[in-house]
């Protein structure tokens, strides 16, 4: 019998904020990202981020984050706010699929070798 486990965090683009609002009733606790900066978090939200371009913890132009998409970043910015007690613990992204959002993010899972060894498609 084969056995797979995949630990990483599964990621859901969902197309409207009506489905974000149902997918964070119900489920595991999830973390969301968005294209603008969010408001205030939303109900059932553990931690939320967005594309913000330009946005880094390190010093500019470094060679780790040099080069790395908007999505990417984000997910990195979730990631490292998960593992150092910055947010609470979630167990699933949602992304807000609005203004190509989606694809961003789904280019990151499969471009950037750091956001698809921490998360994936759901």
């Amino acid at each position: 019998m084969a056995w797979s486990l995949d630990a990483r965090i599964p990621v859901s683009i969902l197309p409207e904020g009506a489905a974000l609002a149902a997918a964070l009733a119900g489920g595991k606790p999830a973390a969301v990202v968005t294209l603008a900066p969010p408001g205030p978090l939303p109900a059932g939200a553990i931690s939320a981020v967005s594309f913000e371009a330009g946005v880094t913890a390190h010093a500019v132009a470094c060679a780790c984050c040099q080069g790395r998409s908007p999505a990417a970043q984000a997910l990195d910015r979730l990631f490292q706010a998960r593992v150092r007690g910055q947010s609470g613990w979630f167990d699933r992204v949602l992304v807000l699929d609005e203004d190509g959002a989606g694809d961003a993010v789904r280019a990151a899972l499969g471009e950037d070798a750091l956001a698809s060894a921490r998360f994936r498609l759901a």
